[in-house]
């Protein structure tokens, strides 16, 4: 039986795991990210995954999985929006400090093909996920395999412009589908209803201590399966957006499967049902010919490590 590492890097934890080949994590552990050091982010790296080799000697590669632009080598992190590095040749590092091979994939790609292998995906041979937390991430799969593009950063779904001159992203771009359909915008859309229409969003305004400007995404969830107009009106919003850009894909890729991921699908019917809705009305026409099925992400927290873990054994 072959083990592998995996590693999960985000803005505030670097989770590890050791994963067998069915894709089951053995052991585990994480240490806080201190995203403001790249140093010290390289070097807690470094001490998860020898942490993990000393419980399980006999592991023979190293995978990660960052929130960042990787290079086509998949070799260096070019640039990461919520870490402070800026083209850190990570795979090398790591390697020589652990003495194991090291491959190094985007967060979504990882997550992605966890459920490709193991989860809502692993009969299907071409799938697009969407992942939606505070920002949105994509993945693409294309017979059996990641799609990278030319210089290793293909699939930046949540930068798709949904809305031409919208509202500013991060990016540089304007009316980025991120800006109208992540746990960002469901809470910029639960403020600004919650602010315009006070008597729907009695039990949002509740739990918020009646300060609409204090409004969270969790709040927005627990309001929303209370019934609170409001919130249910956000997670409309960020359905719709979602079905749109789903059918976009679909025409555009024609894939076997759609995965949403993210914290975000926590809301299950709430967020699946406009979106699912949305989606259906987008391809009416295409009536004649099937199209991609859509389903919630499976495989939940383990994700990244599993599917970095994985894509390490293949090296």
């Amino acid at each position: 039986m072959t083990l592998t590492i995996g590693i999960d890097v985000g803005g505030t934890k670097v989770a590890g795991g050791v994963v067998d080949e069915q894709g089951n994590v053995l052991a585990s552990n994480r240490r806080p990210t201190p995203a403001d050091d790249p140093a010290g982010t390289r070097d807690t790296i470094v001490e998860v995954a020898a942490e993990l080799v000393a419980q399980y000697p006999t592991a023979t590669a190293i995978g990660i999985g960052a929130a960042a632009w990787i290079d086509a080598t998949g070799s260096t992190v070019l640039f990461a929006p919520n870490l402070a590095w800026r083209d850190e040749p990570l795979r090398d590092y790591v390697g020589k400090a652990i003495g194991l091979p090291v491959v190094l994939d985007n967060d979504a790609n990882v997550a992605a093909w966890a459920e490709f292998r193991f989860g809502v995906g692993k009969q299907a041979e071409s799938m697009v996920m969407i992942t939606v937390g505070t920002g949105i991430g994509g993945a693409i799969v294309v017979n059996g395999n990641l799609w990278r593009g030319a210089n290793g950063i293909a699939a930046e779904l949540g930068h798709i412009q949904s809305v031409p001159d919208g509202h500013p992203c991060g990016c540089g771009r304007l009316g980025c589908l991120e800006q109208y359909a992540s746990g960002n915008a469901l809470v910029r859309f639960g403020r600004a209803g919650a602010r315009q229409e006070p008597e729907r969003a009695a039990k949002l305004l509740e739990l918020a201590g009646g300060d609409a400007l204090a409004i969270t995404g969790r709040q927005i969830t627990e309001a929303a399966r209370s019934g609170d107009g409001v919130a249910m009106d956000a997670f409309a919003q960020v359905g719709y957006w979602l079905g749109v850009a789903l059918a976009d894909l679909a025409q555009s890729l024609d894939p076997q499967i759609m995965v949403i991921g993210g914290g975000v699908i926590d809301a299950g019917p709430l967020l699946m049902g406009p979106l699912e809705r949305t989606y259906r009305e987008q391809l009416a026409n295409r009536d004649r010919f099937p199209v991609a099925e859509i389903h919630a992400a499976r495989m939940g927290n383990a994700a990244g490590v599993v599917g970095a873990a994985d894509l390490a054994r293949r090296g």
